[in-house]
């Protein structure tokens, strides 16, 4: 990739959470945390519905107020003349008058729909990071901290939808009136295009800006980084994630089921769709971004930082090495030399009997490492870590004479 993914790592919204490993994968995990936590995410389900009843109530409305107008305006064809004047078009600009209240309204509806779906994924997210940790106080800290950076891929999105419903609406209308309608039908078709990749754009801000805190400009350039990256992913599954809008879309008796779908999971469905997707996505991407960098200061590290990092492997290495085992001499213990232990019931006489044995025994021990302290073996094991130690100072040599350059690789040549 050209661009890289940047000021993502260590600015993750986790305020109270730490994330867990994903020893199973991705899916596995997220999969598990489906059918372990349901009620959970019911729950969650049932707190985005009621932050959607503005939206759902507009929609509502809508269509019983266009019903209502066909009801009063004289539609019937058999009755029309010579009683009423031609009413061509005259359904389609009822339709196009409505839409532009309604629907301006349910842009509106949006910023108050935007705070479940914040709350909501910031506990889907923490449901998945978390293997099942979640909590109501969770849920309102996730509208605190996420509400803007979901309010605003929304706001933009309605916008677009906006748009595309009206000059569909104009469209049916020139269509209606028998002329050209080639350059609404044009704009119709640019409009659809616009609406799906902005709303794709603006799924990856979402995603983005309610995982990691960053900047506007930030935002923009990293959800474009990952959008484009991984395209073909998002494309497929943005369209899984929907699955629940595609059944409702179906219509006849796939919609009801798509009504009960929506009331007990549906929300919820698609928002832990997308997040375990685009966590998956943020794993793929930012973790090898983080190693190249870390390559590139370490191949930019001077020959004092390189020496001196050799240096302190091979101390560690010295220090691990080296054992207070071989390094001295040890007493062997006899079965008959070791201090006799106290029994359940015991006397002042016996406490001082095994205080005896152990000053005798200690005495045995220290006097048996000074008569064999200049044994050949552990003089020579003492030697050879003090001259790895001597070399291995930052002390210069004596003058004249070179020290010997130790490594990890000649630590013990």
């Amino acid at each position: 990739m050209a661009l890289e993914v940047t000021n993502l790592e260590g600015n993750e919204v986790a305020d109270d959470y730490t994330r867990k490993s994903v020893p199973q994968g991705r899916w596995s995990d997220t999969w598990y945390v489906f059918k372990s936590n349901f009620l959970k995410l019911v729950l969650i389900n049932v707190f985005v519905l009621i932050t959607f009843a503005p939206a759902i109530g507009l929609l509502f409305f809508r269509s019983a107020y266009i019903r209502m107008l066909g009801d009063v305006y004289p539609f019937n064809s058999s009755i029309l003349f010579p009683y009423y004047t031609d009413v061509t078009g005259l359904a389609e600009r009822l339709t196009l008058s409505a839409d532009i209240l309604f629907y301006a309204a349910l842009i509106l509806s949006g910023f108050i729909a935007a705070v479940g779906v914040a709350g909501a994924t910031y506990s889907i997210r923490k449901l998945i990071n978390t293997h099942g940790e979640f909590s109501l106080k969770g849920f309102f800290h996730g509208v605190k901290v996420n509400y803007f950076n979901t309010v605003f891929p929304v706001f933009v999105f309605l916008i677009f939808m906006y748009a595309t419903f009206l000059i569909g609406d104009q469209m049916e209308y020139a269509q209606a009136m028998g002329g050209g309608a080639a350059g609404e039908i044009t704009a119709y078709v640019f409009i659809i295009i616009a609406t799906v990749l902005v709303g794709i754009f603006m799924a990856w801000v979402y995603a983005v800006g309610t995982t990691y805190k960053v900047k506007l400009i930030q935002l923009f350039k990293n959800s474009f980084v990952l959008c484009i990256g991984s395209i073909l992913k998002t494309v497929f599954m943005a369209g899984f994630s929907l699955i629940p809008v595609w059944l409702f879309m179906i219509g006849g008796i796939v919609r009801y089921v798509s009504y009960a779908i929506f009331v007990f999971i549906g929300f919820s469905f698609i928002i832990l769709c997308w997040t375990a997707f685009t966590q998956s996505v943020f794993d793929a991407y930012i973790n090898p971004t983080l190693k190249v960098v870390e390559e590139e200061k370490k191949a930019a590290r001077t020959q004092e930082e390189v020496v001196a990092d050799e240096k302190q492997r091979a101390r560690e290495l010295l220090a691990a090495g080296k054992s207070e085992l071989i390094s001295r001499p040890i007493m062997p213990i006899a079965a008959e030399a070791a201090v006799t232990n106290i029994g359940k019931t015991f006397t002042r006489k016996d406490i001082s009997a095994v205080a005896e044995g152990r000053d005798k025994l200690n005495s045995d021990v220290a006097a048996y490492e000074n008569a064999h302290k200049n044994d050949t073996v552990y003089v020579e094991y003492n030697r050879l870590f003090a001259e790895r130690e001597k070399a291995l100072s930052d002390e210069p040599g004596k003058k004249g004479k070179k020290k010997k350059k130790i490594s990890v690789d000649n630590l013990l040549k």
